[in-house]
């Protein structure tokens, strides 16, 4: 990286926004979270897994969490230390916590699963005054100077 590439440890990440509750909300959400999160720096190994996690999240906001008039919040959070990104998708249906399905239940409802895959930790809490939150975290690999691709050192092609 030369020097006027962004540093992940010098540059705190905050990014929040209301998107409609509806498929193409969710589409953009995830568009809008991976150009954030490559203009922030992090690596392609995270920012792949919170593509299909922002993707689940905003799908799950818009099926089950959709209140007529109601948008969804999208919200990424960097923490420098320890070096963890945070997803948050906040939606206004507290009346329908998600469940994490078993494997055999069907064609649909797979979705926490993958979260639950691919996300470090996760979890549910409730959105005052009637939503709820449900977040994920990545943790980041630490910086390698010569690794550009992000990947940790044993998994590079």
């Amino acid at each position: 990286m030369d020097s006027s590439s962004p540093q992940l440890d010098t540059i705190p990440g905050v990014f929040s926004l209301l998107l409609s509750s509806t498929r193409r909300g969710a589409r953009l959400g995830r568009l809008l979270a991976v150009t954030e999160l490559r203009s922030w720096g992090v690596p392609p190994c995270v920012t792949d897994r919170a593509e299909q996690i922002v993707a689940e999240l905003a799908a799950n906001a818009v099926l089950h969490g959709q209140v007529q008039g109601r948008d969804f919040r999208l919200g990424l959070s960097l923490s420098p230390a320890p070096r963890t990104l945070r997803i948050e998708v906040t939606d206004a249906r507290r009346d329908r916590m998600p469940v994490l399905p078993q494997p055999a239940d069907g064609e649909t409802g797979r979705g926490l699963l993958l979260v639950a895959a691919l996300a470090d930790r996760w979890g549910i809490v409730p959105y005052p005054p009637s939503g709820k939150t449900v977040w994920a975290e990545a943790e980041l690999p630490t910086p390698d100077p010569g690794n550009e691709s992000g990947q940790p050192a044993g998994q590079r092609l």
